[in-house]
């Protein structure tokens, strides 16, 4: 038991000790879910201690002792009304709540109650096993760090370049998925200065232990001199450059970049960063607007982008990427197909 207390003293309480307003919010929520269960959970805890004590078979008056008991009107109500009433008002904070920490809702500095800065904008990709931390009004991109100013909402877009896994600053507020080809948000705030811990909070592969970062939340001043000292990198996040650091690796140090390329996150996010691959936008387009038929065969190479890795997140090779198939023009009898055989095919089988 002793062992056990003493292990929790190394662990963090950043859930019930938030540092934003978002965190705040989920906060009282919880605790909130907590003392409304504890009506229902308190009394169970009790009667299941006191009932086979007061209603022994050896205890000395047994005068209480009702074998033909079998129904009360009023227990009943209290039973069922309790628990209705829990959870009627367990379900309009929920509804609350929902609505009001909405991932994809921006910061309201009237629903906060204090004044806040302009927001700023941050792209995050998840790698195996990094982040990658993009700054498009500034220009500049760290690795395993996410600074942002205090007292301004923080405007997030999170995509992955690899498996799912989840983004998280417990200090700050709630975490968010993030999942190849696809785009979610998250809208958060610090309330104070200070460096906050980060993480990826779902099992990525063999690196998501290392999967950490500091957030860093600063005066506009100090925000200002990071910014300078990312420009002051001699790196550039040009497409190939993000190739090569989305190469599988582990612990990877703090790094930054002084310049990015404008659509690097359009083109993660599309699955298209390597030249000659088309995005899904692109894709998607060309479904809606009937295919590219057999001309577009010869350009299958480019959609499948499944293939565009050349080793998979443990490091093996996963092999050549798949050839263009040529159009089937006929049997292997050599006799050639033409669009009668096949509407012929079609009303014989009819």
């Amino acid at each position: 038991m002793l062992g056990a207390v003493a292990s929790l003293s190394a662990c963090q309480y950043d859930v019930l000790a938030p540092s934003g307003w978002v965190a705040a919010e989920q906060r009282d929520l919880l605790v909130i879910s907590t003392l409304l269960m504890l009506i229902v959970i308190i009394p169970v805890i009790f009667m299941a201690v006191w009932f086979p004590l007061r209603y022994r078979a050896d205890r000395p008056d047994l005068s209480d002792y009702a074998p033909t008991w079998a129904h009360s009107t009023k227990l009943e109500y209290v039973l069922w009304g309790v628990p209705i009433v829990i959870v009627a008002i367990l379900g309009v904070y929920t509804y609350i709540y929902t609505h009001r920490l909405d991932p994809y809702r921006p910061l309201d500095a009237a629903e906060i109650g204090t004044e806040i800065g302009e927001p700023i904008e941050v792209d995050v990709v998840s790698l195996d096993w990094k982040w990658l931390f993009i700054y498009p009004e500034q220009g500049v991109a760290s690795v395993n760090e996410l600074a942002v100013p205090a007292n301004r909402p923080i405007n997030l877009r999170l995509t992955s370049s690899t498996v799912m896994t989840t983004f998280s600053v417990p200090a700050l507020g709630g975490m968010i998925y993030t999942m190849a080809g696809m785009e979610t948000k998250l809208h958060l705030i610090a309330d104070e200065e200070g460096t906050f811990f980060g993480q990826a909070a779902h099992y990525s592969g063999p690196g998501f232990s290392e999967m950490h970062f500091d957030t860093l939340a600063m005066s506009d001043a100090d925000f200002d001199q990071w910014v300078e000292k990312a420009r002051a990198s001699n790196d550039e996040l040009s497409r190939e450059t993000y190739l090569a650091l989305e190469v599988p690796s582990m612990a990877d140090p703090v790094k930054y970049f002084s310049g990015v390329d404008d659509t690097l996150f359009d083109r993660i996010r599309g699955l298209c960063v390597d030249e000659g691959k088309v995005c899904m936008d692109q894709m998607m387009m060309q479904d809606e607007m009937g295919g590219g038929g057999l001309e577009g065969i010869a350009d299958k190479h480019k959609y499948q982008y499944d293939d565009q890795r050349a080793i998979d997140g443990f490091g093996n090779p996963i092999g050549v990427p798949a050839t263009p198939s040529a159009p089937a023009h006929g049997h292997e009898d050599g006799e050639t197909l033409s669009m009668n055989s096949h509407e012929g095919a079609a009303h014989d089988g009819i």
